[in-house]
């Protein structure tokens, strides 16, 4: 017996053994006769979505070893499978093996026909690994607008296709008075589809899906340019006589309180709606959250004095029913999740403004603005806004030396009126 590189992963094995003990990769064809106690050796089962290798039996084929791709789930999460291109059949399982691991290296150079809905698919689970929640939306949100295109071969999309999506495109709108009717892009939408066609198939170039990138092609037109720009709206703080609205109302209308709480604190629209009760320190009035930037991430932010009761209001709420988050809502059916997401919170906040006649203009980010706002007028100390908004200091004597404790911070924020 001698020793011998596994050709798979290289390790030592015996030049008898008909599999490497260690990645399974079959080392010899072989063959035992069949007979009474003796079976055919099974091979090792493949990974998952790694393909799939089937021995037709009950033919005199002479490549009897059908070598199929994963390119897919569908709904029920399994696997979607198609033949290996350009040759699915091999003599020997080796050989069907041997194929089977080339394309896993480089599995797109063999999928001619991915289409375009598919490569999405593909491209986010890279793209989007580490993305933020609200560029998540604002990628599929682009998207939504594109079903024209979602069925093509990727590598038959072309500049006019794209540029229907920017035109023509259209969703179905599923909630409010518009419901069931076509909503089409906006020109800031328009600007988004081409940047997503842009990166996308960047990527499909890299791995050769597509042979050319038509989204780079062609420029948005300077009249879409021009009404994105306009379209812009800055952030409108709350004028002093909106918040005494607001305070006024605060026991009256629903969810006034959450506006508040986030005007004194100035947390962003998504970490207010996700802020668990184990980032909540009653005890000494302080929370510790966030999310976005690294300067962002667990910033420590002292409750303030006036708002303190309005916290623990809802803090014993979401104790009431079990929910590990701050705030929490059904909605008027009572029905499905009391989990606040963004737009669940922006939608709220439309509607205190709405009802309270307050300018029609603001958004769910505007009390952050109001926050900030507020801060510099009440002279709070530069530094310490930044740190409690989640802003990155770029001096290095205030980043790196100068530290503010809880009550430091505290001082500051109880400047507010």
């Amino acid at each position: 017996m001698a020793l011998m590189k596994c050709p798979e992963c290289e390790l030592q094995v015996s030049d008898k053994a008909l599999s490497c003990p260690h990645c399974g990769y079959p080392l010899k064809d072989h063959e035992q006769p069949r007979g009474r106690g003796k079976t055919r050796p099974k091979h090792r089962r493949l990974p998952n979505g790694f393909g799939s290798i089937t021995e037709l039996k009950g033919r005199n084929l002479r490549n009897p070893f059908w070598v199929r791709i994963c390119v897919s789930k569908n709904e029920y999460g399994r696997p979607i499978l198609k033949s290996l291109k350009p040759q699915a059949y091999f003599r020997t399982y080796n050989d069907a093996y041997a194929a089977l691991c080339e394309y896993n290296k480089n599995p797109y150079d063999l999928n001619n026909d991915m289409t375009v809905s598919e490569l999405y698919e593909k491209w986010t689970e890279v793209y989007l690994k580490d993305a933020s929640a609200a560029y998540m939306r604002t990628v599929s949100s682009a998207w939504s607008y594109c079903s024209s295109v979602y069925n093509m071969r990727a590598k038959d999309l072309r500049a006019r296709h794209i540029k229907g999506c920017m035109e023509d495109g259209y969703r179905i709108e599923t909630r409010g008075k518009h419901k069931g009717e076509k909503v089409f892009p906006s020109a800031t939408t328009k600007t988004k589809i081409k940047s997503l066609f842009n990166v996308m198939l960047d990527y499909a170039l890299e791995y050769e899906i597509v042979d050319r990138n038509y989204a780079r092609t062609f420029d948005i037109s300077s009249d879409i340019v021009k009404e994105a720009a306009e379209s812009k709206r800055n952030h409108i703080p709350f004028t002093d006589l909106e918040l005494k609205i607001l305070w006024d109302n605060v026991d009256k209308v629903k969810f006034v309180d959450w506006i508040i709480i986030q005007s004194y604190m100035g947390w962003r629209p998504q970490e207010l709606a996700t802020l668990r009760l184990d980032e909540i320190n009653l005890e000494k009035w302080y929370m510790c959250a966030g999310m976005k930037t690294e300067a962002g991430k667990q910033r420590i932010v002292p409750i303030h004095s006036k708002i303190r009761s309005l916290v623990k209001r809802n803090y014993d709420f979401a104790v009431s029913i079990g929910s590990g988050f701050l705030f929490n809502d059904k909605g008027q059916t009572h029905a499905g999740s009391w989990a606040v997401t963004y737009d669940k919170y922006s939608n709220r906040f439309k509607k205190v403004i709405t009802q309270l006649n307050l300018n029609p203009e603001h958004r769910a980010h505007d009390p952050r603005n109001t926050f900030i706002t507020n801060g510099k007028k009440a002279k709070m100390d530069e530094y310490a806004l930044k740190e409690m908004v989640g802003h990155s200091v770029k001096d290095i004597t205030e980043s790196v030396y100068t530290l503010r404790d809880l009550e430091w911070l505290r001082q500051d924020i109880e400047k507010l009126k």
